[in-house]
């Protein structure tokens, strides 16, 4: 305990000595801190509070240190994270090639590409995207028809993606392509590349919401070096399946997260709706509503610790990340559903005078919501996922 509590006193230190006082503060859905080459904000302090954790590896904690990672335990990565809490500190890095590239690469990549691919994931110098869905491979990922054809040293892929997050603002991609076309799950493999290859070309997908997030990627005899191959030739099914598992997890969060991102519940719900000289919520219908998915916020937030020691324990997110993406999903649009009725009739603004940019927020963001129990995998595909891997049904 001694040295724990020297761990403790020494991060503190370091963090109020390097955390900008800027990001100790809500951090917008549009500020999300994604890194990569495309980072416009070289001198902001966003940046400076993703380098200067990047270099000690905290940004992931517990990744070895080989690859750049803190190399902490389980104990020292929750005091960080209880002294980030305590300052209000932002997260550093809000990236995909740490929520599911990184921990399928640290489990499946050789060894070379561990040490060429991790480290600057930890640091935020590359962002990437996800090429999975494909027009006419959704729900039946195994299905997809992009193709990778060997020639001499390289790959020459063709094909279409679809719903690709960020796409547009990626530099490299993790892409699911067909090897094989004569075998469905065991004809696929596990390819990277750089967005900027000859023959990518990226379009954006609007939504309801008035941001695209999505794209399409459209694929035309790119040339890719069969060293960014990951795993074995026709074996990317596997690591296609380990890595939704880290997707799910990480889609589940958006269900338990209170802090750190956007308008709050609690605090639109005071702003909205005023407070007894007891400080309760007004509305003692609406105080209900807000209290009951603050409960459920709240216990999901600690089954998901829970779940997350575990993983990194190293038994991995299992199936059990269906059951978290399932009801996470579900919990945020049910947020959203309370935020609006907070709101009421500044609820049905889209834009101009008379509506406050928090309320033109959670409006948008509401609608957003509505996809997220589509992507990352339908609500029905989790749900069928419970019933066979968990609850051991018959078909």
């Amino acid at each position: 305990m001694d040295a724990l509590e020297k761990f403790r006193q020494e991060t503190r230190e370091w963090l109020e000595a390097n955390c900008p006082e800027s990001m100790r503060t809500r951090v917008a859905a549009d500020q999300l801190p994604w890194g990569g080459r495309r980072m416009v904000d070289e001198k902001s302090d966003r940046k400076l509070w993703m380098d200067r954790m990047g270099a000690k590896g905290w940004t992931t904690p517990r990744w070895p240190k080989e690859y750049g990672g803190g190399g902490l335990s389980k104990d020292e990565e929750r005091i960080l994270m209880d002294e980030m809490r305590r300052i209000n500190a932002r997260l550093p890095i809000f990236s995909f090639g740490i929520s599911m590239l990184g921990p399928v690469l640290l489990e499946y990549a050789n060894e070379e590409q561990k040490q060429r691919f991790i480290p600057p994931i930890v640091r935020g110098e590359i962002r990437w995207c996800q090429g999975y869905s494909e027009p006419g491979a959704g729900s039946d990922l195994a299905g997809l028809q992009t193709r990778a054809v060997r020639d001499g040293d390289d790959f020459i892929v063709t094909g279409q993606k679809v719903w690709t997050s960020y796409a547009d603002e990626s530099d490299w991609i993790f892409c699911l392509v067909r090897t094989d076309p004569d075998q469905k799950h065991n004809g696929i493999s596990f390819l990277l590349f750089d967005m900027e290859s000859p023959g990518v070309t990226v379009k954006p997908i609007p939504l309801i919401s008035g941001a695209s997030p999505f794209c399409e990627v459209f694929i035309q005899d790119v040339r890719v070096p069969a060293d960014q191959l990951v795993g074995p030739h026709n074996g990317g099914w596997a690591i296609a399946k380990r890595l939704l598992q880290h997707e799910r997890s990480m889609i589940s969060g958006i269900g338990g997260s209170g802090t750190g991102r956007g308008t709050s519940l609690p605090d639109l719900a005071k702003d909205a709706l005023g407070t007894t000289p007891q400080g309760r919520l007004s509305d003692p219908v609406l105080r209900d509503s807000v209290t009951q998915v603050e409960m459920d916020r709240l216990a999901f937030s600690a089954t998901l610790q829970r779940s997350s020691d575990s993983a990194k324990a190293g038994q991995g997110p299992g199936h059990t990340a269906s059951m978290f993406k399932y009801y996470g999903t579900e919990l945020n649009k049910r947020k959203y559903e309370a935020m609006m009725s907070l709101l009421g009739t500044n609820g049905l603004g889209w834009e101009g005078d008379g509506f406050t940019p928090e309320s033109l927020g959670v409006t948008r963001e509401w609608l957003r919501s509505k996809g997220n129990s589509i992507e990352g995998g339908t609500s029905e595909i989790q749900l069928n996922v419970i019933a066979k891997r968990v609850l051991g049904l018959p078909d």
